[in-house]
């Protein structure tokens, strides 16, 4: 029977999961836990670790971890959001005492009539008219029905506002032909995706999604490079690029269940 081999990506030690049967997996510049698994050594790109952030981690984990002769589910978290056990997220408050019987740890009976995992999706136009105004103003001035149509505020509306106007559309035509269109025809057109970088399926799906996923980022390097990224905007351009690409490949090549997924943070993480 299959198995969920999940891995949580941190750049802060995570106490109240080391007990888990999570594998925590460190993408943080300070030295790196006991029974943590590094990303620093062996083929990697921590390097790029800044403007990467989890897809590190991912990419440590394709290059010397991924089994394509396992049956196993594979899954990816990160430090703050987890899969959820329970289906009723809204109504289960959680604390560093009861969270780690409240994640995710194997796989449910209904994934086997599914190839893909993803978050539910979250909704990226209910944006105040004053931060459209703000940080919006040149996607208002060519098309100005956005402002007061919710549905033309779209995932690349919402990516030009905080990530660079036109950024999404650079990246796009640095795409294979297969994928180009189709993925500027899911961002125009959808106001909603899968957040997070966060997936669950078989190592050969996941074999196929990071061969596409890093070469397309690898092109984009040529032109948006690393020194002119910084603060919220664009330091973790290439993360955001692969959030919204996600969304849109798993879709587009597999039978995807959405499943639901909780925010955690102590006061103070260990």
């Amino acid at each position: 029977m299959s198995k969920l081999e999940m891995y949580c990506v941190t750049n802060k030690r995570l106490k109240f999961l080391e007990n888990s049967k999570y594998n925590l997996s460190w993408v943080g510049l300070e030295e790196c836990p006991q029974n943590y698994i590094k990303s620093n050594d062996k083929i990697n790109i921590f390097q790029k670790e800044k403007y990467y952030s989890e897809l590190t981690f991912h990419y440590w984990y394709w290059k010397n971890l991924l089994d394509l002769n396992s049956d196993n589910w594979v899954g990816f978290c990160q430090k703050r959001r987890f899969w959820s056990k329970n289906k009723h997220t809204e109504k289960k408050l959680y604390n560093s005492s009861n969270i780690a019987k409240s994640v995710l740890i194997e796989p449910y009976s209904e994934w086997k009539d599914f190839e893909v995992i993803l978050c539910e999706p979250i909704k990226v136009n209910k944006v105040k008219k004053i931060k459209m105004i703000k940080r919006g103003l040149r996607s208002l001035i060519k098309k100005p029905s956005i402002f007061f149509d919710k549905e033309k505020q779209s995932i690349k509306f919402h990516f030009d506002m905080h990530h660079g106007y036109g950024n999404l559309d650079r990246a796009i035509d640095l795409l294979g032909e297969d994928d180009k269109e189709d993925f500027r025809n899911f961002v125009n057109e959808r106001t909603h995706f899968n957040p997070h970088i966060m997936f669950i399926s078989k190592p050969k799906i996941v074999d196929r999604w990071f061969s596409k996923l890093f070469q397309w980022l690898e092109n984009c390097e040529s032109i948006f490079g690393f020194k002119d990224l910084s603060g919220y905007d664009t330091q973790r351009l290439y993360a955001y690029l692969a959030e919204r690409y996600l969304s849109y490949w798993f879709n587009k090549n597999y039978k995807v269940l959405n499943w639901p997924w909780f925010f955690f943070e102590e006061e103070k993480l260990y």
